[in-house]
């Protein structure tokens, strides 16, 4: 008896020594493949997120992206501040912690050869990933020339199925980004309509659940640190960076830095002037954008956006963390 005593004790202190053992709580940052979300990849390889709970989870489209923040099975994710007026329908609050970039060419409407202009685009089949970002880009290029939406026969596709459905025929045009947008045009995709003719509406965010933040704050400060070390890394180390980044968006090194010649990567210092202050430009950018999708009926009504912005973290990266 005395020996199955010492044995069950025994059983039961390596039990309690592996509760002790636990590991410590993932803090999952979700994307899709996009050249300006591209920075945390090379931030994760450079070695800046080793031993920390930071896991980058990469999804085949936004709307992915979308479906795995609302389920609660990522803490974070990349999306357009279009997409995150769409999850305050859902979710009471989402926060912004981070500009990651401004679309201003990068995201596109290309059309077969035969399709010259956006206006040839009547009656045809329109590839969209509808309910992300391809849904705003759409109607606003229809808003832009006088269209309505019931002009186009919408295919939808997801972002993963844009290349696939286009080079196949199955549709005639396609609303689509990079680094598809270049590998079309490469094989003769006619440019119909791009970000660059909608300057500041079109920008990616980095979005956090406020249920998550307080018990989080650290890890979200050496997130966005690494972000910003990355940045810096690529612009002192070009050509070396982007043979790092290239391989994950299947294109060449030299390709990936074209794509980059449709975007805006802000710096530390941009993102406090854009986060900062009452209200932020982000937050007075955001309203317009948010009027913007009402009146294209996008979104239901105009959201609360009074504590949309979270910019404690990177004020805290200059020193200026805790300032008003």
């Amino acid at each position: 008896m005395k020996k199955k005593y010492l044995c069950i004790c025994g059983i039961l202190v390596l039990l309690l020594f592996g509760c002790a053992k636990k590991p410590p709580s993932v803090f999952r940052v979700g994307t899709n493949v996009w050249p300006g979300y591209e920075f945390l990849y090379l931030s994760r390889s450079l070695g800046y997120y080793n031993g920390t709970p930071i896991r980058l989870v990469e999804y085949p489209s936004t709307t992915e992206v979308i479906h795995a923040y609302l389920n609660g099975t990522i803490e974070a994710a990349a999306i357009t501040m279009d997409e995150v007026l769409l999850l305050t329908e859902y979710e009471r609050q989402p926060r912004v912690m981070l500009v990651m970039d401004f679309s201003e060419g990068g995201d596109a409407i290309l059309g077969t050869s035969e399709i010259k202009g956006l206006l040839d685009i009547k009656g045809k089949r329109v590839g969209v990933e509808s309910g992300a970002l391809g849904a705003f880009v759409i109607s606003r290029a229809l808003e832009i020339v006088g269209m309505e939406p019931e002009d186009i026969h919408v295919i939808p596709l997801k972002a993963n199925e844009h290349e696939d459905a286009f080079k196949n025929g199955l549709v005639d045009a396609v609303v689509t980004f990079e680094p598809v947008r270049s590998r079309l045009l490469a094989k003769g995709a006619n440019l119909l309509f791009d970000s660059s003719q909608i300057p500041d509406e079109i920008m990616d965010v980095l979005v956090v659940r406020e249920e998550i933040i307080s018990g989080n704050a650290n890890t979200i400060e050496i997130l966005l640190k690494g972000w910003f070390k990355a940045i810096d890394y690529f612009r002192e180390n070009r050509e070396e960076a982007a043979c790092k980044m290239a391989p994950r968006m299947g294109v060449s090194p030299e390709q990936f830095l074209m794509s980059l010649n449709g975007l805006h990567i802000p710096d530390l210092k941009e993102n406090v002037d854009l986060l900062a202050g009452s209200p932020s430009i982000t937050l007075k950018n955001s309203r317009k954008l948010a009027q913007s999708m009402l009146n294209l009926k996008l979104l239901k009504s105009i959201p609360d956006l009074s504590s949309l912005i979270y910019a404690e973290p990177v004020r805290k990266l200059t020193g200026e963390g805790g300032k008003q």
